[in-house]
């Protein structure tokens, strides 16, 4: 047999995704900060918290100092992170699972092993990330954060979390460190084959136990111990992401690597208490969908600050257009490396759901804020729908503060100014009643909930 039909012969035998050499197809890294403030680092211009490895994946990626979440809790986040779709897609709406009528949540959490395992299952239903890499030879990694059950349910090949409500062994990663990445990187290196990690350690979310020299570091900087134990978590942070950044120089992979950096959701730190303050984590406001979003790929991309919007989204739609993959249905964000559709792009949509799931099977009956923004204005709708009823719907348990029951009775469109008023103090609606008519119409054709059947 001639050689060349010995060639020919041996490519026809061989599977499709087998024709990639390994290192032709980045690697994927997403790093994402738990309960972090979009302006808690020193890239972003904070006073005091100092964090230089991340500011140095800045300065190397191309950034969007205006990047959101649409949503502002965990859970939901981080299922939107993994599939490109919005809460109400795959119906990971909320951090917790309905609870059968007339029982009580141990501590307000959790739910019965039934609910859970049908809450889990949520994500059975709809393409992840590691699942349509897996099908392109790619070994993949879960660690930190993981609501869903075994990291399997994501799709992961590998991975830490076996099944509590948020990860259970998979939360020792960055705070005792870093070594089950690298010996995964080391097992893909060895099998020949590109790999994802899934980098979500338990930071700088609460408690925050920083080590005492970095918690001492910032005690000089402010007269709140709580102020000052965050700062130091999220230096602690950062110090994890220089260590996990230094090993994919050590190994020369950082080249071919596509980084990618996000938070789950916003944050304010009280300085009274060792938790978050109102209008960040869990609100309706701007402060708990803010983040920063980076993306590094030396190989391929060039270093900038981007003024455009960009979303959570957006990740999964634009590692798949780096890697030529078609996206699967449904898939809303853009690909951040294309130029034309970042600055073609004029808003933004987010929704916040109930703390605990009502229904499984109904988005409807959870949604409780909508919104949007362009940039500048930016427009929430209360739930409408049901008027009173829907309050009777919504337990203590969701933890809505009185002045988000009192804007919900009032159900009333709030409009802020964020160039002028980016803390929302003040809602202008009433005044620029074409400007709330023009951002409703464009929430209301992204998604509409209609009326709840339960």
């Amino acid at each position: 047999m001639k050689p060349t039909l010995l060639l020919l012969t041996a490519l026809l035998l061989v599977p499709c995704g087998a024709l990639h050499a390994a290192d032709s197809r980045p690697n994927i890294v997403f790093i994402i900060s738990d309960d972090q403030g979009a302006g808690d680092y020193g890239f972003m211009g904070h006073p005091q918290v100092q964090t230089p490895h991340l500011d140095r994946l800045a300065a190397q990626s191309l950034a969007f100092p205006r990047g959101f979440v649409p949503t502002s809790v965990c859970c939901p986040s981080l299922a939107t992170i993994i599939t490109g779709l919005y809460p109400h897609q795959h119906k990971v709406t909320a951090n917790d699972p309905p609870l059968p009528p007339g029982t009580k949540a141990k501590g307000g959490r959790g739910s019965t092993a039934e609910l859970t395992a049908q809450w889990n299952g949520m994500l059975d239903k709809v393409p992840t990330l590691p699942r349509l890499l897996a099908s392109e030879g790619y070994l993949s990694f879960q660690t930190g954060k993981w609501w869903q059950g075994d990291y399997t349910r994501g799709g992961f090949t590998h991975g830490m979390s076996q099944g509590s409500r948020h990860g259970d062994a998979g939360l020792t990663i960055g705070r005792e460190g870093m070594q089950p990445i690298y010996d995964f990187i080391a097992e893909s290196q060895k099998q020949q084959k590109p790999f994802f990690v899934w980098y979500a350690p338990f930071m700088p979310h609460t408690p925050h136990t920083p080590p005492e020299r970095l918690f001492a570091k910032y005690s000089t900087k402010t007269k709140s111990p709580h102020l000052a134990r965050y700062w130091a978590m999220c230096e602690w942070f950062d110090e994890t992401c220089g260590e996990l950044l230094g090993h994919l120089e050590k190994e020369k992979l950082s080249e071919n690597t596509l980084v990618i950096y996000v938070t789950d959701n916003g944050w304010i730190q009280s300085p009274v208490t060792g938790g978050f303050a109102p209008k960040s984590k869990t609100s309706l406001f701007d402060a708990g969908h803010r983040t920063p979003i980076l993306v590094r790929w030396p190989a391929q991309v060039k270093p900038a600050k981007s003024t455009a919007l960009a979303s959570s989204i957006d990740l999964v739609p634009t590692v798949l257009a780096a890697l030529q993959l078609p996206a699967p249905e449904g898939l809303r964000g853009i690909n951040l490396l294309d130029t034309k559709a970042v600055e073609s792009r004029q808003q933004v949509f987010g929704e916040d759901f109930t703390i605990r799931s009502q229904t499984l099977d109904d988005v409807n009956a959870n949604v409780v804020w909508r919104w949007v923004t362009d940039g500048r204005w930016r427009l929430i709708l209360p739930r409408t729908f049901e008027a009173e009823g829907s309050l009777k719907t919504i337990p203590p348990d969701n933890y809505l503060k009185p002045y988000l029951i009192a804007a919900l009775k009032a159900a009333q469109p709030m409009l802020y100014d964020l160039e002028s008023d980016p803390k929302e103090e003040t809602n202008i609606a009433s005044q620029h009643p074409d400007i709330v008519s023009a951002l409703r119409a464009r929430l209301d054709a992204h998604w509409t909930p209609k009326p709840s059947a339960k």
